[in-house]
């Protein structure tokens, strides 16, 4: 058989975002490869699905990589998951991918499991754009990060990016300083688990809000800046 690696999306929050061609595959493959074994097993338990898992993540040796390619190349299939959400969308989990076609070439088949996902997940719910937008991914922490806002400012597009809840209302300051001051931007965080919010407003309006309610400044943000009007 030849060797197969599902990319596999997994709910961003709510475990029923899951879907039915997601739980086969996960029943079917020889091994799951994860950001972290302990998340991944919770999902795993609630569908019943007992499957060794592995991790992989950021920080993770070569010689793991070279451990998951060798079960590959005994032409057995992996599932690859991130903690939430579509691997290889700001995710480790691309470099994997290209390391593993590199050793094997034609032979390795990729398969997409397409599921949930915060960007698309966030920006159905502001009304911002119908067409197009720019995803950014994480913005740097230092070295091209003040260009990216100045970048920003000026698209015509709808911008989405992630950041954390330690640069969050950096974030904010930074596009307090460079957006028109009617322009809109989105916050979203919690997306489909209990507490989930998101907020329009202007970016004084955002700062104001989270500066009057900072134990909400918490768990990954999606931040989204309307296209200039």
């Amino acid at each position: 058989m030849n060797p197969i690696i599902y990319v596999v999306a997994t709910p961003i929050g709510n475990l029923k975002d899951i879907t039915f061609r997601a739980i086969d595959t996960l029943l079917s493959v020889d091994l799951v490869v994860c950001e972290d074994t302990r998340v991944t097993k919770r999902l795993l338990q609630e569908y019943e699905i007992d499957k060794p898992t592995i991790s992989y993540h950021l920080h993770s040796k070569l010689s793991k990589i070279d451990e998951i390619i060798a079960v590959l190349k005994e032409g057995k299939s992996i599932a690859l998951v991130s903690d939430a959400g579509t691997p290889c969308i700001s995710d480790p989990g691309s470099f994997l991918i290209n390391k593993a076609r590199e050793e094997i070439g034609e032979e390795l088949k990729i398969i997409p499991i397409p599921g949930p996902s915060a960007i698309t997940t966030a920006l159905s719910a502001t009304g911002f754009t119908d067409s197009s937008f720019l995803f950014l991914g994480f913005l740097p922490h230092k070295k091209g990060r003040e260009t990216l806002f100045n970048e920003i400012a000026i698209t015509e597009r709808t911008v989405v990016f992630y950041e954390s809840p330690h640069r969050f209302m950096k974030a904010l300051e930074s596009l307090q300083k460079v957006l028109q001051p009617k322009r809109k931007i989105g916050v979203a965080r919690e997306l489909t688990k209990m507490f989930e919010e998101i907020k329009i407003g202007t970016v004084s309006e955002i700062i104001d809000y989270y500066n009057q309610n900072k134990d909400k400044v918490r768990g990954e943000f999606v931040i989204m800046v309307a296209p200039m009007s």
